[in-house]
């Protein structure tokens, strides 16, 4: 989550501490800047022959990883008039049959990043298989950057006040919204426009291209399910294996993907309580409502009277909520880690949840953001849903929501404010995706996933014209190389085989 915008969610929390991450060099067009076209994209196709003509050259980056540069168009109703770079990885195997393109999530997830602990996100047997490659999406990371909040920016920004009850509030929420929006579109003044998911999809083509294959495996998780679709829809004879993990309803406008996020959050903290008093570290003294009720005793405090952090940082109520919803994405490892947070939370010391809140949002001990994520989820969500509710039509939708999720309908609520500053027009139009003509294509949904979920991978799969869905039930974000050997062995079979049963669900996850 971001609390500024729609959130999706990133899927590798825990994975992140362990990777050394090395950025590479770019040897990238200069580009020329394009006034804005109305012409189509199917008026244009000639004019991106030279992209598909592309053929990657590979550098080491260390740890045994190639890097390269792929140049594709910004604006694809004007491929020749300028263009940006997608920043690509390669873990390469000579026996290798072809490519497996990962995706993270997010939207603004590195799979530069990712590809980077491969051994922790796919098989042993698919690393022998395929070249596992990773790429930034367009305005994300080390490929053509969106850049819209310096740090100090965004520490304001992730520690206003997530549920406002008074005008003040409410004008300084608005006020750090529109500062989000005019910062994207003053420092990035041509990509914040072109961060679109259908664009994104297009740029994936080209990699699929200059890769030398002629059909597209892809593993996405998250947003990264989305993304994963699109491309189907637009490229459905280009699909080769395609594995969607932690999925989203393509259909569902801002509002409705808001509102399924915080009722999701909601039950996983229900299910955290509930697993929480079995163990002996826990610090809520009962289970059920009441143990619920400490939690929120708790983070409400903070809005009254906010913590302080060891390096300065006044420690409010909203960063508290992210803080607790960082961990409740993964059960393996978060669940542990929250109640060592609340043990400490509970007595005054916010350090845990601090240091929980900084992982997630991806900022140092120095107090510098490592990536651009946090300024990437906006754009790109501004971009993919036309839905952007006035600030008096959130107020109340704040309201129903607080009903509906008491601990997190609010803050989910005020997350889109930004979009209805945005300086671009939506592009995306929330619709069901088909996908006709591709092969099978494998969704994996997860019964109590917070973030996306269960009926949203219900819906992809039947939407798809040979969606096949695989089911874990268990708790967490994502089912895929989380601790599911049921999972695993399906997932991994599907891209040695291509094919899979329907209806399988799998009880031994998390």
């Amino acid at each position: 989550m971001r609390r500024y915008t729609t959130f999706v969610g990133l899927v590798f929390l825990s994975i992140l501490a362990l990777i050394a991450f090395n950025s590479i060099g770019t040897n990238s067009p200069s580009p020329t800047k394009s006034p804005t076209s109305t012409a189509t994209f199917s008026s244009v196709k000639a004019g991106l022959a030279d992209y598909y003509a592309q053929e990657l050259i590979w550098k080491d980056c260390d740890g045994g990883f190639e890097c390269s540069v792929l140049s594709v168009p910004l604006d694809y109703a004007n491929p020749n008039q300028q263009a940006i770079t997608i920043s690509v990885i390669r873990l390469a195997t000579e026996s290798a049959v072809g490519s497996l393109l990962l995706n993270p999530g997010g939207p603004g997830g590195s799979g530069i990043e990712y590809v980077r602990a491969a051994n922790y996100v796919v098989s042993s047997k698919l690393i022998k298989r395929y070249d596992i490659i990773g790429f930034d999406p367009r305005g994300v990371g080390q490929s053509t950057p969106v850049e819209c909040l310096d740090d100090k920016q965004t520490d304001e920004l992730i520690a206003a006040d997530g549920s406002p009850d008074n005008q003040q509030e409410i004008d300084q929420s608005v006020l750090l919204s529109k500062q989000l929006a005019s910062g994207c579109a003053e420092k990035s003044p041509e990509i914040y426009a072109h961060m679109d998911t259908v664009s994104a999809a297009r740029d994936i083509d080209i990699l699929r291209s200059a890769l030398g294959d002629t059909k597209l495996n892809w593993l996405g998780k998250s947003y990264g399910t989305f993304l994963g679709a699109t491309y189907a829809d637009l490229f459905p004879k280009k699909v080769g294996r395609m594995v969607l993990d932690g999925a989203i309803d393509p259909t569902l406008t801002n509002e409705k993907l808001s509102l399924g996020q915080a009722l999701g959050f909601e039950n996983a903290l229900s299910r955290f309580v509930e697993d929480c008093t079995t163990h002996g570290d826990c610090p809520l003294n009962s289970s059920g409502p009441e143990g619920i009720a400490q939690v929120a005793k708790m983070l409400n405090n903070l809005d009254a009277k906010p913590g302080r952090l060891s390096d300065g940082r006044i420690f409010t109520q909203a960063m508290g909520v992210t803080g607790v919803l960082g961990s409740l994405y993964d059960k393996v490892y978060g669940w542990p880690q929250l109640r060592a947070d609340l043990s400490k939370a509970l007595l005054g010391d916010y350090s845990g949840l601090g240091a929980s809140l900084d992982l997630y949002i991806s900022r140092d001990q120095n107090g510098k953001y490592t990536n651009n994520s946090n300024d990437a989820i906006a754009a790109v969500n501004c971009l993919d849903r036309p839905d952007r509710p006035t600030v008096s039509q959130t107020k109340i939708l704040a309201a129903d929501w607080k009903v509906q999720a008491p601990r997190f309908g609010e803050y989910v609520a005020w997350s889109n404010v930004s979009c209805l500053f945005w300086k671009s027009p939506a592009t995306g139009v929330p619709g069901p995706i088909t996908a006709a003509g591709s092969p099978e294509i494998l969704v994996v949904g997860t019964v109590h996933d917070p973030a996306t979920p269960m009926k949203w991978a219900k819906a992809l799969a039947s939407q798809l014209s040979k969606g096949i869905l695989l089911t874990l039930d268990g708790d967490g974000h994502t089912a895929y190389m989380q601790g599911s050997k049921c999972i695993d062995q399906v997932v991994d079979k599907y891209f040695v085989t291509g094919t899979a049963k329907p209806g399988i669900t799998c009880t031994d996850g998390p």
